[in-house]
């Protein structure tokens, strides 16, 4: 009998019993997670990129990328766009899964969400189709946390990850590298993520999947009853006299300073409409705050004022200008226009 018992650790340590199916799926998710987080650091010798969508952002990010010397493959609906980026050594892929095909991570930043759907959901043309087991995806469109969440399940589904990572700057943010980016999704794939991110701004981890689109919209939201105030208060120093460049010197440095008057003041004034991000764009993204408001019980009377003068804009045919363009639709309300700032300067 003693030496059954002495014999006894000894032969379950040899020996041990099966472990229960939830413990054998938690081992192999804690194997999995370790896996992930010790590969290999992504450098351009490694990890090679796609990118769907060269419009005003994508363009500049693409060549940041390029730059580092990452091998990027390209899709977007007009070729021409992306001239530029094939003459430096991008390559050219006729559809989101040939692009995925060639990729182990895949960027895409286009207009709306049912482009988002299509160029990463589609069952035979999207993004996913294409992409190898381990691949990322990485949406960088402003778009519907649901979707998002959406994208991320069917990329689970065929053992690969995905990233919501919209991100606000506008060109000039795209152009300097200086974008804020709003990630959603695992955050150990966001983490391994960072050697690209940081070509193109600073990465903010916001949660899960969707977290970054939340965070995006609210982003929004805040902008977008910023550009009414910094308009609304040049109106009133218009009509008041005062010079307005004097004017946006003086409280540039105080409490009304703002990204919102650095980047737009002096177009504004220069009557410089550009877009540096499109008004219809930005009724989109508006649309899918109030949408979520909805669905909260929310009621924002800020955002839904500042979505219907930007909507006006779009009835006049001012929906391909930049979002400072909404100083058209406060001079309309008040007849008033500060275009005269501009011939006297």
């Amino acid at each position: 009998m003693r030496l059954r018992l002495l014999l006894r650790p000894l032969h379950t340590l040899l020996f041990p019993p099966p472990l229960p199916t939830t413990a054998t799926t938690h081992l192999r998710l804690i194997t999995m997670a370790s896996a992930s987080v010790t590969a290999d650091p992504i450098t351009p010798s490694n990890t090679r990129l796609g990118w769907i969508g060269t419009g005003v952002m994508g363009r500049s990010m693409c060549l940041h990328l390029l730059k580092a010397g990452y091998a990027l493959t390209l899709f977007t609906r007009t070729r021409s766009k992306s001239q530029p980026l094939l003459d430096l050594g991008a390559a050219w892929a006729p559809s989101p899964a040939l692009v995925a095909a060639q990729s182990d991570v895949v960027f895409s930043i286009v207009g709306y969400p049912s482009d988002v759907r299509h160029v990463i959901l589609h069952p035979d043309s999207g993004a996913l189709a294409g992409l190898a087991p381990t691949g990322t995806l990485v949406d960088m469109t402003t778009s519907d946390p649901s979707l998002a969440a959406e994208i991320y399940a069917a990329a689970s589904a065929k053992s690969c990850s995905s990233v919501d990572a919209p991100v606000s700057g506008g060109d000039r943010g795209a152009r300097d590298g200086t974008l804020a980016i709003f990630a959603g999704g695992e955050e150990q794939t966001v983490n391994r993520l960072k050697p690209i991110f940081s070509l193109l701004g600073k990465v903010n981890y916001m949660g899960g999947p969707g977290k970054g689109q939340f965070c995006k919209l609210a982003n929004q939201i805040t902008i977008a009853s910023t550009m009414v105030g910094l308009i609304e208060g040049l109106i009133y120093a218009h009509k008041a006299g005062l010079n307005l460049g004097l004017y946006l010197d003086a409280i540039s440095t105080g409490a009304a300073g703002s990204k919102s008057l650095d980047l737009n003041g002096k177009r504004i004034l220069d009557r410089d409409f550009e877009p540096g991000f499109f008004v219809n764009h930005f009724v989109k993204d508006l649309g899918i705050c109030l949408k979520e408001c909805q669905s909260m019980g929310l009621a924002l009377p800020g955002l839904a004022l500042a979505q219907q003068l930007y909507v006006s804009l779009k009835a006049h045919g001012e929906g391909d200008l930049g979002t400072q363009a909404l100083v058209l639709a406060l001079e309309r309300m008040n007849n008033v226009s500060l275009e005269s700032v501009k011939e006297k300067a």
